[in-house]
């Protein structure tokens, strides 16, 4: 592969909106281990939440796909490809980056937890009012002199 289009391929890989209409594979080796990504992708997505097993699986798998992209794109960068194999290796790139854009925009995966810590905020800002409506404000309190 001609230098001029290495860059053009890291650059169509890097491209802010590379992943645009792109899809996401439907089987990819990644770290030697072929996954059914779309699969795996479109599982996760369909859940309201992620249980606490599911969610080290995620975490996983989104390590592994970034540690393969970066194999990948270090192939395109420094290794020996043709053209034709450069072009799948950027194509395969910009399916793992949809991949992981997908994965990243999960909610909130533990709505037990989201909604202990929104009492918890409910219950300081309830205390405050109270503690400046009974005239108790610890902070008014040390400006008075007391």
């Amino acid at each position: 592969m001609k230098p001029y289009e290495r860059k053009q391929l890291l650059e169509r890989v890097e491209r802010e909106g590379a992943t645009v209409g792109a899809d996401i594979p439907d089987r990819i080796e990644v770290q030697g281990e072929e996954i059914d990504l779309r699969e795996f992708v479109f599982e996760i997505k369909r859940r309201e939440t992620i249980p606490a097993g599911e969610r080290e699986r995620v975490e996983r798998a989104k390590k592994n796909l970034r540690r393969e992209r970066v194999q990948r794109l270090e192939r395109i960068e420094e290794g020996d490809v043709t053209r034709a194999e450069g072009e799948e290796l950027a194509g395969s790139i910009i399916g793992i980056d949809r991949a992981l854009n997908a994965l990243q925009s999960l909610g909130p995966t533990d709505l037990e937890r989201e909604q202990q810590a929104q009492q918890a905020a409910d219950t300081k800002r309830w205390m405050g009012f109270l503690k400046k409506a009974l005239g108790r404000d610890d902070d008014a309190s040390a400006r008075r002199g007391r």
